[in-house]
């Protein structure tokens, strides 16, 4: 099955190194984007010495001047940078949506560097383009989904067909033979049948992975659902009406499957109720799965509370308050503050004791909602109780803690924390040579027992006595903490290292 518009990276650098192989080729990198725009930075076009295009960088708008601009750069062998649109030399070629598009054209990029992006993504691995004539400028990308699709009958095959039209890459287990027929003369060559449901295939589900269950057979929904409950799927979905799903999550229940994990399985799915038409269905299931899937890539903490826990006493630090000591040029709460800056979160709470003006002021100024802890002496599990009581206010799904004397943690550390989580956990949080640590993610079927801790313990104490959690190994020197000016010196050693 021939693919009929190649848009995402992998595809882009797969024809890029096609025609590579056999010739000139330029890649187009679309470096900046300034108001509305078609593509995001980082979008890809691969050109060819003949003028063939391969992806796209507009709406149809510059992309024959671009691939011109390409070609002359192929004869001339020098990069070349571009704009587009507001402020751009070439006033022909107005943008209507009023923005600007900075794109840079690279006629010698290097193949090794090239392929070893297409071939991580091929892995199923992020990969990152740095490419000299990008000038520091270096997209970060993730696989395209896959969707991998179980079942019988017409909606699976036109499901399929929606999926491979988009590009995208599917897998297909099927009851019947004439639909593993069907499948494979439409030119699927992913084609797994389904013998019985005490022995399924196993599978490879990845983060960037979408199971979608079509069976209408009782005793195949449980094995098939249990197996990507088990894996980090971004996506879950199963046909069949409201009565069906809780009638499919009573089964589950019996058979272990705990009401967090199943919080992740879908149903009905598609964002249109009720459709009939295979086709029809397909596309309503498709646009689903591509909402949740830009929800991951972009809106990963959407439904998560950051908590911030700054009231510590700062008792041990000779010098003042810890948490506005200096690091790197700003206070040591402000690194910890900064974390998920322009993520969309379901709230950002920063917890600061009674006579802690200096700090909400700063925690303030970054964005925080800042609440008071009168109690901040008697523990940080008062702290804590404030965060998850303001969370609840919220309506968030998961609560992420963190502590404002951690300045090492990074948005990296986060992100795999959330993935962890994402899989029907309780809670996944951090670990040190085996020990467990802040930060942590707690779901919201926890909170009340978080309001009820006491001490200084924290929520590591409530951590240890749930089923189904996830632990994310992090670096001693990211988990370094401010406790003492010795501290904060070998956190600047750190800094300048």
């Amino acid at each position: 099955m021939q693919q009929t518009y190649p848009e995402h990276p992998e595809d882009v650098l797969s024809q890029w190194l096609d025609w590579r192989a056999d010739g000139p080729a330029a890649l187009v990198v679309v470096t900046a984007i300034e108001g509305g725009a078609v593509r995001a930075p980082g979008a890809l076009m691969a050109v060819n010495e003949a003028g063939a295009i391969a992806g796209y960088i507009s709406g149809g708008c510059i992309d024959s001047d671009v691939a011109l601009q390409a070609q002359n750069t192929l004869r001339t062998g020098k990069a070349k940078q571009l704009r587009y649109g507001a402020g751009s030399p070439f006033t022909d070629l107005p943008l209507p949506c009023g923005g600007a598009i900075k794109v840079t054209i690279i006629p010698d990029a290097d193949t090794a560097s090239l392929k070893s992006v297409r071939d991580q993504l091929l892995s199923r691995k992020t990969a990152r383009l740095d490419l000299d004539p990008l000038d520091g400028f270096a997209p970060v990308y993730v696989p395209k989904p896959r969707l991998r699709i179980a079942g019988r009958g017409a909606d699976c095959l036109a499901l399929a067909r929606v999926a491979h039209a988009a590009g995208l890459d599917v897998h297909l287990q099927l009851r019947d033979g004439e639909d593993v027929t069907a499948a494979k003369d439409q030119g699927f060559e992913r084609v797994t049948p389904l013998e019985t449901p005490s022995d399924i295939p196993t599978t490879n589900d990845d983060a960037w992975t979408a199971f979608i269950l079509m069976f209408h057979d009782t005793h195949w929904e449980g094995p098939l659902l249990k197996q990507a409950l088990d894996g980090p799927a971004f996506y879950i979905g199963a046909v069949g009406s409201r009565k069906t799903h809780a009638r499919r999550w009573e089964a589950l229940k019996a058979n272990g499957v705990s009401d967090v994990a199943f919080e992740r399985v879908r149903g009905p799915i598609g964002l249109i109720p009720s459709m009939r038409d295979a086709s029809m269905l397909a596309v309503s299931v498709l646009a689903e799965i591509v909402a949740a899937y830009h929800d991951a890539l972009r809106k990963a903490f959407a439904d998560t509370a950051l908590i911030l826990l700054a009231a510590g006493q700062s008792r041990r630090f000779e010098n003042g308050d810890k948490l506005l000591a200096k690091l790197d040029g700003k206070a040591v709460l402000e690194h910890a503050a900064h974390l998920l800056d322009g993520q969309q979160t379901a709230g950002n709470i920063a917890i600061v004791g009674p006579d802690d003006a200096p700090r909400a002021e700063a925690l303030s100024a970054s964005g925080w909602q800042v609440a008071q802890n009168p109690d901040a002496a008697e523990g940080q599990a008062t702290s804590l109780s404030v965060g998850i009581r303001a969370a609840q206010k919220t309506g968030a799904n998961a609560a992420l803690i963190l502590l404002a004397d951690m300045p090492h943690i990074d948005d990296a550390h986060l992100h795999a924390l959330k993935d962890a989580f994402r899989q029907g956990r309780t809670a996944a949080m951090s670990k040190v040579d085996g020990i467990l640590c802040p930060p942590a993610i707690f779901h919201h079927s926890t909170f009340d027992a978080l309001t009820k801790l006491s001490g200084d313990t924290g929520a590591k104490s409530l951590f240890n006595q749930l089923s189904n959690t996830a632990t994310v190994d992090l670096a001693p020197d990211r988990a370094l903490d401010i406790d003492t000016t010795a501290d904060l010196d070998r956190a600047k050693g750190l800094t300048h290292a």
